[in-house]
């Protein structure tokens, strides 16, 4: 087989196949993979079987490998032998009840991962090793579009200002700041990025992350947030990508934001997670 790369009808995304990421890739075919990412953003590799190690060594094709932002003491996973670069998402328990990795059971909102960091990563891989018969889908939306689709009076009003972005490792409620950010992840960010590559501005602003934007009193700040993130989550801006067994998943998380849909709790999910560094986010002129 030949590596094919096939846009999806949708907002953003593209189908890779021909192609088994367990081989070393050489630089021609790294090359072509990755100008795809930056073209479509999101590109899902089928029917792979990586290791652990081999998802890493795909990953190191593109930049290095990142260290989660969890603290160490908080991540199930270093329990079970992993170095905090991977992230198991699984409702999973071991022989003693205990959870096995990270963000278990349900729907999750749509958020950017490590924006409430200095230096988000730039890409997430998320490899599917066993999924529900139902549900846990991974919802897309392309913040280029977003961007795009801001009204130009508030574009006008917010250009240059930034949000705060705040994670307390909840999956389906916003952080409050007035009631502190002690021992809260968090970080000043640009509300418009310029892509560091591409060159083109995304909107840098999530329902679940962003929590107040920057000189602005809060109920003001909360009314554009929630118009924000209207526009943010448009389902004309919406993939949503239903997992096969074996599906890796690559996105951009600089121009993009995703989400998870519920799925049957007493049934099992697992996928593994690793990410490559990024840097600062860069302010839209």
């Amino acid at each position: 087989m030949s590596l094919s790369i096939t846009p999806f009808v949708a907002p953003l995304g593209a189908e890779v196949t021909g192609i088994d990421l367990r081989e070393a890739l050489d630089k021609e075919t790294a090359d072509r993979i990755y100008a795809a990412w930056l073209d479509h953003i999101v590109l899902v590799f089928r029917d792979q079987k990586l290791s652990k190690d081999e998802q890493l060594a795909f990953a190191r094709h593109f930049g290095s490998v990142g260290d989660r932002a969890t603290p160490k003491d908080l991540q199930n996973e270093v329990a079970n032998g992993y170095d905090g670069r991977i992230m198991l998402v699984t409702n999973q328990r071991d022989k003693k009840g205990k959870y096995i990795g990270s963000l278990q059971d349900g729907e999750m909102w749509f958020h950017h991962d490590m924006s409430y960091t200095p230096a988000p990563h730039k890409a997430t891989l998320l490899h599917a090793l066993e999924l529900p018969s139902e549900g846990g889908n991974t919802k897309f939306a392309n913040m280029y579009m977003a961007y795009e689709n801001v009204p130009n009076a508030l574009r006008e009003i917010l250009r240059g200002r930034r949000v705060l972005q705040a994670y307390n490792r909840s999956m389906l409620e916003r952080v409050d700041p007035e009631q502190g950010l002690d021992d809260i992840a968090h970080q000043w960010q640009p509300i418009f990025v310029k892509h560091p590559e591409t060159g083109r501005i995304s909107l840098y602003v999530s329902h679940l992350i962003s929590a107040w934007i920057e000189g602005l009193p809060r109920d003001e700040s909360e009314a554009i947030l929630e118009q924000l993130v209207a526009v943010a989550e448009d389902p004309g801006l919406v993939h949503e990508h239903i997992w096969n067994d074996g599906d890796l998943v690559m996105w951009d998380n600089r121009c993009s934001t995703h989400a998870r849909t519920d799925f049957p709790p007493e049934q099992s999910r697992l996928l593994r997670r690793c990410t490559i560094e990024g840097g600062p986010m860069i302010a839209a002129a």
